[in-house]
């Protein structure tokens, strides 16, 4: 009998990775898959999320092989994550405190992704419901409706579960707030899932931080996901703007004189102003401007500055020497040129002997 006529084809999706492992979820069973050595030559690499297609051979015993990569709708790389349809973010009211400048961050990284958000509060039973209200409003000025839970009374758990209904959700918020809360309250099989996947895997779930899907009651996937915890604003001053909710509003509402406007100090900008969020974003823009300032001085190799750092831990820039002949030669240079210095003064007493012979 052929090899093809032993194996069974099967498309699934994956659910974690760990080394050459693929833990690959179809919809009649979990296998433990390897990757063919045919999409490692062209390139291809399999992520957390991706729909693939797997050969499961005869009496495999949950074994298979991924042979095509099926294609993608979008990827993130930090986490690590293929066809994501969501972004929760999670927040707590109290235990941590809520700090707005925390979240604002939070928030303009999440917009940047290009995901459809969903905001959650959590603790609502550690603080009164006027301080949930006070909540709820500002965070409707900033342009997002938040939904307000409670893991441990169950408030707000059922709506919560309709947000996430048949979408692959990835899960991101600052530590203490309730992540892991939040997956044993959706997920009550989840203990048993990663003991599943840590024994067939032979790795303790935490010996690498890596991105793993959870399947969700229902339909859908909750994304597991320690690259998202600590936001980092990547992007260009003048891309910050469209990720304010309210700078959005105002530019339908008015459009700039300038199409290159930073909204700060330009003459008749329509974003400039006494709206609450607008120091946060002089403040996130400031930080833009450095990070390409330093990005253009690392790109070009013919910047008169260079960045140093001083005693203290203080960035400044100073000007470059113009020429070699002014720079001041390493220990190892000098020791060239004695060198050379010496084979020279050699070679011409050596040739000053056969002339005088």
């Amino acid at each position: 009998m052929s090899k093809e006529k032993l194996e069974k084809y099967l498309q699934g999706t994956v659910m974690a990775v760990q080394a050459n492992y693929y833990f690959v979820r179809t919809d009649s069973k979990e296998l433990l898959c390897t990757c063919r050595t045919r999409l490692k030559k062209v390139g291809q690499k399999v992520m957390v999320g991706d729909r693939v297609k797997t050969v499961e051979p005869h009496n495999s015993d949950g074994r298979g092989s991924i042979i095509e990569i099926l294609p993608r709708s979008n990827q993130l790389s930090r986490p690590a994550i293929a066809n994501v349809d969501h972004l929760l973010l999670l927040f707590a009211f109290t235990d941590p405190p809520l700090d707005p400048w925390q979240l604002s961050r939070f928030l303009v990284k999440a917009e940047s992704s290009q995901l459809n958000l969903s905001l959650c509060l959590n603790k609502a039973d550690l603080v009164t419901p006027e301080t949930q209200q006070y909540w709820r409003d500002k965070l409707l000025n900033w342009g997002y409706d938040p939904i307000i839970v409670s893991f441990k009374t169950q408030i707000g758990l059922n709506q919560l579960q309709e947000r996430l209904q048949g979408k692959i959700t990835v899960l991101a918020g600052p530590s203490g707030v309730g992540k892991s809360t939040l997956t044993n309250a959706l997920i009550p099989a989840v203990n048993q899932r990663v003991n599943t996947v840590s024994g067939k895997l032979h790795h303790g779930r935490h010996t690498t931080r890596h991105v793993e899907l959870f399947p969700l009651p229902g339909d859908g996937f909750l994304a597991d996901s320690p690259g998202f915890n600590q936001p980092d604003l990547a992007c260009t001053p003048h891309q910050l703007a469209s990720f304010f909710p309210e700078i959005r509003q105002l530019q339908r509402e008015n459009h700039c004189q300038f199409n290159d406007c930073l909204h700060r100090d330009e003459p008749n900008c329509v974003v400039r102003g006494d709206w609450e969020r607008y120091e946060h974003y002089l403040k996130f823009l400031e930080e833009m401007i450095t990070l390409e300032t330093q990005q253009q001085q690392k790109a070009d190799p013919e910047s008169q500055l260079k960045l140093k750092v001083g005693a203290s831990g203080e960035e400044y820039y100073e000007p470059k020497l113009e020429s070699k002949k002014y720079r001041r030669l390493s220990r190892r240079g000098k020791h060239q040129n004695l060198q050379e210095k010496l084979a020279y003064q050699t070679l011409a007493e050596l040739s000053q002997e056969l002339e005088d012979e």
